[in-house]
């Protein structure tokens, strides 16, 4: 399998999207599983290139965290900028295949909730805002 790699000044703005609501950027699997073994609730997202990571994920992401019920971690790895870190959050995310954009909410390193590609893009970024606080306020 031939995986992506983007150049880090392709996709920094990208990645700056979510890392100024105060995403924690993990480059690394072994910064991945630091992440993931943390007690809480953790948000992983696996931020992407694509249309609908920038018009529907990151914008609903950042429509949800203005809720005041919000995880206790916020994390993400980057689809085709950080690929062994990417592969290790996947690794974490499983039963559920790969997917980028992916929006998880764990607790307690367990999935509790999951977005999927097909679960954004169908959907405005309001809706995705929606399920988000919905999955806050029963997990966090």
């Amino acid at each position: 399998m031939i995986v992506q790699r983007y150049p880090e000044h392709f996709i920094a703005p990208m990645r700056e999207e979510l890392t100024v609501l105060g995403f924690e950027d993990l480059p690394t699997p072994e910064a991945v599983d630091a992440a993931v073994a943390r007690p809480g609730t953790t948000l992983l997202v696996v931020n992407s290139v694509c249309g609908c990571a920038a018009g529907k994920a990151r914008p609903g992401i950042a429509m949800a965290l203005a809720h005041p019920t919000r995880p206790t971690h916020l994390t993400t790895v980057f689809a085709g900028g950080d690929v062994e870190a990417t592969a290790q959050a996947r690794a974490h995310l499983a039963p559920y295949p790969p997917s980028s954009p992916a929006i998880a909410l764990l607790k307690d390193g367990k999935v509790a909730f999951m977005l999927e590609r097909r679960d954004i893009e169908g959907r405005p970024a309001e809706r995705i805002a929606q399920a988000l606080v919905q999955a806050f306020d029963e997990h966090c």
